[in-house]
């Protein structure tokens, strides 16, 4: 290399490292006068200090955790606001916790394998992934319950909280309807079952007509298997009370059903001037079963009065209660009638004659209306009842189908 093209490349070499000693000192503030500057601030002029930068600041993006992320943390804001969110909710019946994982609708977001986990004891799994997660066996205490992240969803940030009882309560479960079923979400073929004995323990003086030279109240049960119901046509035929079926337990899945004729029948029947009374067929296998169906049927009847107590239709079914012994199925229908009592509602219970005397104990319902179903003109039943289903078997204007008869029986 000759001596031109040396002192060139010195040159060069040269003016490279001024330029970049300029810039560095402009970026520190060496080459920025040190006065006050003007800066607009809203509609007036405000004097502003001139900032300066030290070299370590040069470095503070480094403590910029998104300084490098291509999606801004503002950015990251604004998208999980756009996102669906989750809520938890949690109950306790007794020794148990029953949490419902919802949507914005506040309803069970079923579809996902949900995971919960409580603070000391582990996670929890939706196993069918219904949007609901019962956890039994707990000790009495205070929960703390953690939603684990669900991909494409906001869930809380905050653990629910959940007191856990020792000791069953008689008492109207608040988030009840969360778990109510229509028919459209079971097999009602074979949830909607029942064996009348009744019809198995009967003889010829059946009456299966309107019962003349008796001053009883004259009545009828109905569900969804009367179909569309002319109430004012029912009235007009000599109807003055009505017992209507709410809903019942599915005797295969246990799912908790609304008798989808409910509405229509009970607000048609008040409508026409008939009295009325709720019916609910059960199949709880446990007094905690008993409680949820109790608070159904208080949830769907939603602060309504009634002139007729709250029935539990205690018969078979050829499901899930069939086989409860005596005591159980004592206990149940206990349960159901405490709760419904504590709503404020006076409870009663359905059974035949045969169920009455060999499947309950009998002289534990006392204090409740016994509606007996037994069919012959003279009941072989010996206890106390308020109702009674006198036949299956009867007819009645506005209804197209075989219907049952009731009566007020001793004008209870």
């Amino acid at each position: 290399m000759d001596s031109k093209v040396k002192f060139l490349a010195g040159a060069l070499a040269f003016t490279a490292v001024t330029v970049v000693l300029l810039i560095v000192l402009y970026i520190n503030g060496s080459l920025v006068p040190e006065k006050e500057t003007e800066k607009v601030y809203g509609d007036s002029v405000a004097a502003a200090p001139a900032i300066t930068v030290s070299g370590d600041a040069l470095k503070d993006f480094l403590k910029d955790e998104d300084f490098f992320d291509p999606e801004p943390a503002a950015a990251k804001e604004r998208n999980t606001e756009t996102l669906p969110r989750l809520y938890l909710q949690g109950s306790s019946i007794v020794k148990d916790i029953r949490l419902s994982i919802l949507d914005e609708n506040g309803r069970p977001a079923a579809g996902y394998p949900y995971f919960a986990e409580i603070e000391g004891l582990g996670e929890y799994k939706d196993l069918d992934q219904d949007g609901i997660i019962y956890i039994p066996d707990l000790s009495e205490g205070e929960y703390l319950i953690d939603l684990k992240s669900v991909p494409g969803y906001v869930v809380p940030a905050d653990p629910l909280r959940v007191s856990v009882r020792a000791e069953l309560q008689y008492k109207v479960i608040d988030d009840i309807s969360l778990y109510i079923k229509s028919e459209d979400e079971i097999d009602p073929l074979a949830d909607d079952t029942a064996l009348n004995e009744a019809n198995e323990d009967t003889d010829e003086t059946e009456v299966t007509g309107k019962w003349e030279g008796t001053d009883a109240a004259f009545g009828i049960d109905v569900s969804k298997w009367q179909k569309d119901i002319d109430w004012e046509a029912a009235a007009a035929d000599g109807v003055e009370f009505a017992i209507i079926r709410c809903g019942y337990r599915g005797s295969s899945s246990g799912s908790l059903v609304e008798d989808p004729y409910f509405k229509k029948n009970i607000d048609g029947a008040r409508a026409a001037g008939i009295q009325t009374g709720v019916y609910f067929f059960t199949q709880a296998i446990t007094e905690v079963e008993a409680v949820e169906e109790a608070s159904m049927t208080v949830s769907l009847l939603d602060g309504m009065k009634l002139d007729l107590p709250v029935f539990i239709d205690t018969e078979g079914s050829g499901g899930r209660a069939d086989a409860l012994d005596k005591e159980t199925r004592t206990a149940v229908c206990k349960a159901f009638c405490e709760t419904v009592r504590s709503a404020g509602y006076a409870p009663g219970i359905y059974a035949s004659r045969s169920w009455f005397d060999k499947k309950l104990i009998d002289d534990e319902f006392d204090n409740v209306t016994r509606w007996l179903a037994e069919y012959r003109k003279t009941p072989l039943y010996t206890g106390d009842f308020g109702l009674w289903q006198y036949t299956s078997k009867g007819t009645i204007n506005g209804i197209g189908t075989r219907v049952d008869l009731d009566m007020i029986w001793n004008n209870d």
